[in-house]
């Protein structure tokens, strides 16, 4: 087996929304913001080659939405999905399966694009088979009015009509093991219903891809909730239990959002589970 990062653009949040009730005196010694009050995020994916299996886990924003719409997000920087999968070697066509961690436009926007005349959209990996869970799907295709905005429906819907579309099978804890791919997964419902974290083994580690559980690593004091999350009384225990057994087990966390920590390991202080060490990909595995 080998891991890839792959970086398919950065951009910027609302510093504020990404921290909740958190005051900005104390969120922005982590993650400081601009004049705007926006704040720098990744939309950073991994690629798993196992095999002839290549399973693309998140896919950004992708790039066929409006002008309009991308002017929100003050992307920055020249990564795309796919010039980091040519970085590696890797073209689109060449993705077997594609795991999506919850149906969020940044989570899941590079998993569709346009036709070629611009009629429609299509799958961007056309050989790939896309993973969701049921629960989740549902909660996306008929979204609650809070969401509704992060549930766009050209980046879900298509990937249904071409028949490529499967389910991991419905969890009985909030962890299971996904006998369809290569890794188990941790079911959890604060930020949005059932979205699912990889816990992956990897070269005597186990790497966990935080998604949105964990968006930076100045998220890790349990209460810096962003507003976004439907459900952050849930998220806290869920944070909790989730952050206890990382440091329990020296699990190795893939920040998705963290423009400036790649990976981070935690450990348990007298305030609560706080961050250990940082590193890059490459210090840690090259």
């Amino acid at each position: 087996m080998k891991l890839f990062p792959i970086e398919s653009g950065n951009f910027k949040l609302d510093g504020g929304a990404m921290f909740g009730v958190v005051p900005k005196s104390l969120w922005s010694r982590t993650n400081p913001a601009d004049n705007n009050n926006m704040i720098d995020m990744a939309a950073r994916c991994l690629l798993i080659e196992n095999g002839d299996r290549l399973t693309l886990i998140d896919t950004g924003m992708g790039e066929k939405q409006s002008e309009k719409f991308f002017g929100y997000y003050f992307r920055w920087g020249d990564h795309t999905l796919e010039g980091s999968l040519k970085k590696h070697g890797f073209h689109p066509d060449d993705i077997t399966d594609v795991f999506m961690t919850h149906l969020h436009f940044d989570h899941c926007g590079g998993s569709v694009q346009w036709n070629k005349d611009r009629t429609g959209y299509e799958p961007a990996f056309k050989n790939a088979t896309f993973w969701s869970n049921a629960r989740h799907w549902d909660w996306a295709v008929n979204p609650n009015r809070r969401e509704k905005a992060s549930f766009l429906k050209e980046n879900i819907l298509p990937m249904e009509e071409s028949g490529q579309l499967k389910f991991v099978k419905d969890p009985t804890s909030d962890y299971s093991d996904a006998d369809e791919l290569d890794f188990g997964i941790f079911f959890a419902d604060g930020h949005t219903e059932k979205q699912m974290l990889p816990h992956i083994e990897y070269k005597g580690k186990i790497i966990v891809f935080v998604a949105d559980l964990l968006p930076t690593a100045g998220h890790l004091p349990l209460p810096y909730v962003m507003g976004y999350d439907t459900r952050p009384l849930l998220t806290l225990p869920e944070k909790e239990k989730f952050l206890n057994a990382a440091a329990d087990n020296e699990y190795y966390l893939f920040l998705e959002h963290d423009a400036h920590n790649e990976i981070i390991t935690v450990k348990h202080t007298e305030k609560g589970v706080r961050l250990d060490q940082t590193f890059t990909f490459d210090e840690l595995f090259n």
